[in-house]
């Protein structure tokens, strides 16, 4: 992995470290309260990161793109894994118990 420059931290930290340190301290759940989407949020992390990001492009290479590409993999799995546990959930609240052990009463 190429190494960037960075303002906060060790000047030789791995870019996908330093990505992962900033989105980590990124405040996004303001944003989301003031009501914007998960895209404008993600737009004005990379506008606040401009000059670091252009940093680690300047020295991008197969290696880091093969890392960027596991990233997304691995964020899509986990998109996966949060969609299928909000599905569980909604049924949850959907299903009703049924007492098979009571007879009906005859009027």
């Amino acid at each position: 992995m190429k190494k960037i420059i960075n303002k906060k931290n060790n000047k030789n930290e791995p870019w996908f470290k330093w990505l992962t340190r900033e989105l980590n301290s990124y405040e996004a759940f303001q944003d989301f309260e003031s009501g914007k989407n998960p895209r404008d949020v993600a737009e004005d992390f990379i506008s606040r990161n401009s000059t670091a990001i252009s940093e680690v492009f300047e020295n991008f290479d197969e290696e880091d793109k093969d890392t960027l590409d596991q990233f997304l993999k691995l964020t899509e799995c986990e998109m996966h894994v949060f969609r299928i546990l909000e599905k569980q959930i909604e049924l949850r609240k959907k299903v009703r118990f049924v007492d098979f052990k009571k007879k009906k009463l005859r009027s």
